[in-house]
This record gives C-alpha cells, sequence and structure tokens, in this order.
C-alpha cells in the first residue's frame, strides 16, 4: 500500500444530520475526546478529518468501521489492532488532510493567514505569510511523521529529513504537507467535496 492523501473543502457549516453520521463513524474513546471541543468549526473539521479517514479505509482496505485508535506515548494516533496501517489528520479553518500509509506519516494543512513578524522570522526567515506556511507544514508533517509534532516547530530544530516529502496544491489559500517514510511514496491525492465525506451522500 503507497500512500493515499484526501483532503476535504469546508465550504459550509455541517447540517445536524450530517454531525451525527459522522459522529456514528468514531470509535468511544474519538467521541469521549472529541466531545470536549467545544468550538463549532473545529469539531466540525475533526469530525470530516475522521470523515475521511473512513473512507480511505474503507476503499483501501474494505473496512466498515474504523477501529479503536489509541494514542502512542509521543501523542500520535494509530490502530492498535492494525499496526502496520499507519494514519496522520491535520485540519485548519476551511479544511482537511488525511494520509494513510503502511509506512511513518505525517501531513499537515494550514490556511495561510497573517502572522506575527517575530513568528515568521523565527520560523522561516521570511515576511512572507505563504512562504511562512509552506515551511511550518514542512516542520508539521515532518515532526509528526517522527513523532515530535509542534514540538519541533517550538523549538526551532529542524525534523530528520530522511524518507520522502511531498507538497500537494490543494485549494487556492493554504498550504500542504505529507512527510513518508523511504519506500512509501506518494500514490494518489484525492479531493472530496463536503457532501462526499458524509456516509449517507457515499
Amino acid at each position: 500500500m503507497d500512500t493515499e492523501l484526501w483532503a476535504v473543502r469546508l465550504d459550509r457549516e455541517l447540517s445536524g444530520q450530517e454531525q451525527a453520521a459522522l459522529w456514528s463513524l468514531l470509535p468511544p474513546e474519538r467521541r469521549r475526546r472529541l466531545d470536549r471541543v467545544k468550538h463549532t468549526s473545529q469539531r466540525q473539521e475533526a469530525l470530516c478529518a475522521y470523515g475521511l479517514l473512513y473512507l480511505a479505509a474503507r476503499e483501501i482496505l474494505g473496512w466498515e468501521r474504523l477501529p479503536e485508535i489509541a494514542l502512542a506515548s509521543t501523542g500520535k494516533p494509530w490502530f492498535p489492532r492494525y499496526p502496520r496501517v499507519q494514519f496522520n489528520l491535520s485540519h485548519t479553518a476551511g479544511a482537511v488532510l488525511a494520509g494513510i500509509s503502511e509506512g511513518a506519516i505525517g501531513v499537515d494543512i494550514e490556511k495561510i493567514r497573517p502572522v506575527s513578524p517575530r513568528l515568521m522570522d523565527r520560523v522561516a526567515d521570511t515576511d512572507c505569510p505563504e512562504k511562512f506556511f509552506r515551511s511550518w507544514v514542512y516542520l508539521e508533517a515532518t515532526g509528526k511523521r517522527d513523532g515530535e509534532g509542534l514540538r519541533a516547530v517550538i523549538r526551532g530544530g529542524s525534523p530528520q529529513g530522511d524518507g520522502l516529502y511531498h507538497q500537494p496544491d490543494l485549494f487556492p489559500g493554504y498550504a500542504a504537507g505529507a512527510a513518508v517514510s523511504p519506500g512509501c511514496g506518494v500514490r494518489t491525492v484525492r479531493r472530496w467535496s463536503l457532501s462526499e465525506c458524509v456516509p449517507e451522500q457515499i
């Protein structure tokens, strides 16, 4: 199984019926985790992220439901019953990115927006928000692949460079990236509509 990237643009709010349908896909521990998210847009982004993961797992692996998802000691989610199936999720204002692979994977997507000059200088040595976010998603995706996450960005260090990095052009105004293990090249990048991300619409 090569790496597959799946993305969806959240161009509207989810209806109550759509939220309920996506909620039904979640394993119990994910429901408890999401139940603590009070901000409506962040909650919907996370629901769509799991919707994308479900779509990918159903199409690629033939799974009818998402299995239990646990957190490794680094905080990275994984499938304890299927350790050879690696995945990673990311969401930002208005967009979601999911990646699934047979090797370690980290993905990130960010909406390009104003950033403080101090942060741009610290992370990317630039005064251009687009260049900043392209650097940011590289650090984030590579850090997540290696189990470091934002710590690599906050420290201002560089994640390990072994492996492959793919920078898909998904949606205007967004920067996205996927870092994968050596030998796990990105085979497919698929873009879905929000309606396609909901079970009743599949």
